[in-house]
């Protein structure tokens, strides 16, 4: 997964006839795209791979509630470079 690179070389892939694809989840919720169904039918497909164990999450550590400590907890580890995963904070 890579999020928006600032420049693609074309020519380094074109050799070997490769590939890049997006797919952005809100896509077509954010042009009212006329198969809007399909997203829920996605989604409904994407849960039962979770709940049957074919997919697992990339959540590495759960630090609880979001608050300032938690926060600092968070950021900590990020900038440890050594954090594996997802770091989840709940509550919003």
């Amino acid at each position: 997964m890579i999020d928006d690179p600032k420049n693609i070389d074309a020519s380094k892939i074109k050799l070997k006839s490769l590939s890049l694809h997006w797919e952005f989840m809100f896509a077509r919720s954010m042009f009212n795209a006329v198969d809007m169904n399909e997203h829920g039918k996605l989604l409904t497909r994407v849960s039962d791979l979770v709940d049957r164990g074919f997919i697992q999450t990339t959540a590495g550590k759960n630090l609880g509630t979001i608050n300032a400590a938690n926060l600092r907890e968070a950021h900590a580890e990020l900038e440890s470079g050594k954090s594996i995963g997802k770091i989840v904070l709940e509550g919003f």
